[in-house]
């Protein structure tokens, strides 16, 4: 199946699942689960929180993670302070990164609106160098959306 339409068909489950949840953290947390489930190579999927000026973990599926992230330091950090999504191919190649997992090689983090402010973001973990392409960025920029979109609906 190429990636558009598996894109098309998870985020249809994403829709299903969300659309009579209001609970902002139920939410996130299905999300975490089901990403963690349908893509591949992933070692990690889940939220970080912004609580008071800094990211807090959230929903996730995968090992123990970092419990709080500077705004701009690693990848989410970066997301948040860039106010745009993060695509990186070799993480140690990244100024800053954070390693939670050293088995991780390649991360996507693509941050989370409300209002037009950033209060989260969705970060994806592989243990496969340059996992993540423009395909998986629009995909997950659309679940993040239908996120987005529950918050509207609160």
């Amino acid at each position: 199946m190429d990636k558009v339409k598996f894109y098309q068909e998870l985020n249809e489950q994403v829709a299903a699942i969300i659309s009579s949840e209001s609970d902002v953290i139920a939410n996130m947390a299905n999300i975490s689960a089901l990403l963690f489930e349908a893509l591949d190579f992933v070692n990690w999927a889940g939220f970080y929180r912004l609580i008071d000026g800094e990211l807090v973990l959230g929903p996730f599926q995968g090992k123990v993670a970092c419990i709080r992230i500077p705004v701009g330091r690693g990848v989410c950090g970066t997301a948040v302070s860039q106010d745009q999504t993060q695509l990186i191919g070799d993480v140690h190649q990244f100024t800053g990164h954070i390693a939670c997992d050293a088995a991780s090689n390649s991360e996507i983090v693509i941050p989370v609106r409300q209002s037009g402010k950033v209060i989260a973001v969705l970060d994806i973990d592989s243990v496969k160098f340059e996992r993540f392409d423009q395909e998986d960025k629009k995909g997950l920029e659309t679940t993040v959306r239908l996120l987005e979109q529950q918050l509207v609906a609160e």
